[in-house]
């Protein structure tokens, strides 16, 4: 090692050390009775389409929110509470496409026939509107990744104020393998900064909230 770079050393070495910088004060916001209310505005901020639906007419408000729409398939998991429910109100709806096969075997399905697949929030996030996600085996992440319209439906009750509320609440119930934090359709942007929806994902994102 060279003599100057020996003296550059011993004087960082003998330098006092600096105080740390003073850190900025910050409490995440709450926001109570408007919880809603912000989950809500925050969701519609970034396209996506929020209705309120009770625990008992989901069903038949998706129902006639897709025929609304002339869409003609619905993925759907038959082994979870949400698709059990879906499957009793709808009976043998030629629309339900489900999801109880490995992939190999449903990937035309995925790909071509799904226009539309409904999966269950665990929560969301009312700071940034943000819906989250715990896929599974029973209702995995492709669900929500392959067919252009996404449909999640959520619990009022479960919303919390902001990501460190849940993240308590994950280090409490313990974490899955993967979560999926989702706060409209898919989006992406260019260099030029023009944004651009269902790049790499759905292109539509709609969110019943259960009330």
């Amino acid at each position: 090692m060279s003599d100057a770079r020996l003296r550059i050393l011993s004087r960082l070495k003998a330098a006092p050390p600096r105080p740390a910088p003073a850190l900025p004060e910050w409490v995440p916001p709450t926001y109570g009775e408007g919880r809603i209310e912000r989950f809500v505005a925050m969701l519609e901020a970034n396209h996506a389409e929020v209705h309120h639906v009770t625990a008992s007419g989901w069903p038949a408000t998706l129902d006639a929110l897709l025929a609304a729409r002339g869409l003609r398939t619905l993925l759907f998991a038959p082994g979870t509470p949400l698709g059990a429910r879906l499957a009793e109100a709808w009976g043998d709806d030629q629309r339900l496409l489900p999801y109880d096969q490995p992939v190999e075997a449903l990937k035309p399905t995925l790909v071509h026939d799904a226009e539309a697949g409904i999966t269950a929030a665990k929560g969301g996030i009312a700071e940034t509107g943000t819906l989250i996600l715990w896929p599974s085996v029973a209702e995995p992440r492709l669900m929500s990744l392959l067919p252009p319209l996404h449909i999640v439906v959520v619990e009022a009750a479960t919303l919390v104020d902001n990501l460190a509320q849940a993240v308590t609440g994950w280090a409490q119930g313990g974490m899955p393998t993967n979560a999926l934090l989702i706060s409209g359709p898919s989006k992406t942007a260019d260099i030029e900064q023009t944004l651009a929806y269902g790049v790499h994902g759905p292109k539509e994102l709609m969110v019943l909230i259960v009330t």
